[in-house]
């Protein structure tokens, strides 16, 4: 036991101690769960929550140690890990063995029984993963179709619904013996502040972009409408199933139907990938190629060797795209179930953007081998994708021949996948924050997930939903215990991240025309911000790639003001008739 005031030296030991056990807990964890990831077998779900449970019980030994600590009669670098220990993890297990060890079965039941969930669509003879029914909400217009399949995937939830409500419990029984409120102040305590204050800063952000995001969704549903008649109000929510996505998360699949102009997108990036032949592995080489054009090394032998990049015809896997540490060293992966689309081309540039984080950050003590906070390590790879332009197509020799400059449908077609997806991105952990700290008890949970996406997204469900049902649960993050609103701080940073970048870069253009492809610059200053890991604040490697201290979403409205005005103008036209 660590005396309140332990000398420097003691402490000092405590984490080197804790950092030694944590990085072999962590290893055997990775693999255990990748091998679960790859091969869905009971044994394998059980060897994965074993390692988890191995490696929560290491973590809060340590952070139960760390705690009593004295901030001030240790080295900074010392507070600063024993700060980071309890928050390695966002799931704290309960000091008593057998609830810990029922918590990490949770979990790893809930991830199996939302990996192997299926539901036969009324115009097929077999029954679809959640892969397959997405590519059917994407694709069809038939609006009893797509209200099919989006109830048939919810129905997931129900089947959830009974190990997340114990699963609360026993999650906020852990975060409380560690000395948080609850397991939502728990994740929010990540951010180099205090949770109350974190709270305001993502409200902070949320008004920033919200009128664009009203704009937007104006003009959507005034479109919609003149598609779908009274199925879509002219005044309120537009329902969730006509949007081309599972949850309405992103509205880039009706693109053809709000576009400013018929026809398709200036270029088609899909069929430009099919044309040519391209393998799975060649859009991963793609990717590799964009981080290497700004002076960063190659992926090492072992991630081509391990990654799994196409799903496989003999058992179940999670296909939710992943890139994975395993060894927190070298050894990087990705986990997709790739096809050749524009889509999966962008979202490996994405992934890949975590493993090069990884890569750099390796060098550093083990409780700084993570990002400044998570919402970093979602924006780096989301920064790259954004380069993802005509002109960098055209440099890697995948875009040839004339092209239309169409600015406002290149923009729409950004803003129906960034700016629609922002108050998705918030919601789903205002939520949680609730529901953990017991501000919605189970009878609420259905209800206050439809009020808070009305509220926030401007979006009802396609059918009435009573309070037995937990279409939360349909979403892959919330069973598995995944934070999410590292996902709306990444669709602020990434717009940062490109500016600041574009402009190391000497480019002084329009943001959505600049890519930082081949600009050995813009890499420099990246890799300073990789290479920090978690060993400083946020507002230092935020510092470092932009020069601003503060999250700021002026950077994404600056790239979308040339679409900001055009919707505002098609909004008035469309409020008097025109």
């Amino acid at each position: 036991m660590v005396p309140p005031e332990a000398p420097a030296t003691e402490a000092a030991r405590l984490l080197e101690a804790a950092e030694r056990e944590l990085l072999v807990a962590s290893v055997e964890q990775s693999r255990a769960d990748w091998v679960y990831a790859t091969y869905i077998t009971p044994d394998t779900e059980e060897l994965s929550s074993s390692a988890l449970d191995r490696l929560l019980g290491v973590t809060v030994r340590y952070a139960r140690q760390a705690s009593r600590l004295s901030p001030a009669s240790v080295d900074p670098i010392v507070a600063r890990k024993a700060k980071l220990l309890p928050l390695i993890l966002p799931l704290a297990p309960p000091a008593d063995t057998a609830r810990a060890q029922e918590l990490t079965r949770l979990v790893t039941s809930m991830q199996g029984t939302y990996a192997k969930a299926r539901y036969t669509p009324r115009d097929r003879t077999e029954a679809l993963d959640l892969q397959g029914l997405s590519k059917i909400m994407l694709e069809s217009r038939d609006p009893e179709l797509l209200q099919d399949v989006w109830v048939g995937w919810h129905a997931v939830g129900r089947s959830i619904r009974p190990d997340f409500e114990r699963y609360v419990l026993l999650a906020n029984e852990g975060a409380r013996e560690l000395g948080f409120a609850d397991n939502g102040a728990l994740w929010r305590s990540r951010y180099d502040m205090a949770p109350e204050a974190f709270s305001r800063e993502v409200d902070r952000l949320w008004d920033q972009v919200r009128p664009l995001y009203d704009a937007l969704h104006s003009y959507v549903r005034h479109r919609l409408r003149a598609i779908y008649g009274d199925a879509v109000p002219a005044d309120g929510p537009i329902p969730a199933h006509l949007l081309g996505n599972m949850w309405a998360q992103s509205w880039e699949g009706i693109f053809p139907l709000v576009a400013p102009k018929p026809g398709p997108s200036p270029y088609d990036l899909t069929k430009l990938l099919v044309e040519r032949g391209t393998t799975p592995e060649a859009m991963v080489r793609y990717a590799e190629g964009f981080f290497v054009s700004l002076g960063l090394d190659p992926l090492p032998p072992s991630f081509w060797e391990r990654s799994m990049l196409v799903r496989p015809r003999d058992r179940e896997v999670v296909c939710h795209a992943s890139a994975w540490d395993l060894d927190f060293a070298n050894d990087v992966r990705i986990k997709m179930c790739i096809e050749i689309t524009g889509e999966d081309f962008r979202t490996i540039h994405h992934e890949l953007g975590h493993n090069y984080y990884q890569r750099a950050y390796g060098h550093q003590p083990f409780l700084f081998r993570d990002s400044a906070h998570d919402g970093f390590h979602e924006a780096v790879g989301d920064t790259v994708a954004l380069s993802v332009t005509p002109g960098y197509l055209r440099r890697i020799g995948l875009l040839t021949g004339p092209v239309e400059d169409d600015e406002l449908g290149f923009l729409l077609e950004r803003a129906l996948e960034k700016i629609a997806f922002l108050p998705f991105g918030l919601l789903i952990d205002k939520w949680r924050w609730e529901v953990f700290a017991g501000q919605v008890p189970p009878a609420e949970y259905n209800p206050r997930w439809w009020a808070l996406r009305a509220q926030y997204q401007g979006i009802a469900p396609p059918t009435p939903r009573d309070a037995a049902e937990f279409d939360a649960g349909a979403k892959f993050h919330v069973p598995s215990n995944v934070p999410y609103v590292r996902y709306f701080l990444a669709h602020i940073l990434q717009f940062q991240f490109h500016r600041a970048l574009l402009r190391a870069s000497g480019y002084d253009g329009p943001l959505h025309r600049g890519s930082i492809y081949g600009s050995k610059e813009a890499g420099r200053r990246l890799g300073a911000l990789l290479a920090m890991g978690a060993s400083r604040e946020w507002p230092e490697a935020l510092e470092a790639i932009s020069g601003e201290r503060r999250m700021d979403a002026t950077g994404l409205l600056e790239y979308f003001a040339p679409l900001r005005a055009w919707l505002e103008a098609q909004n008035r036209a469309a409020s008097h008739g025109g």
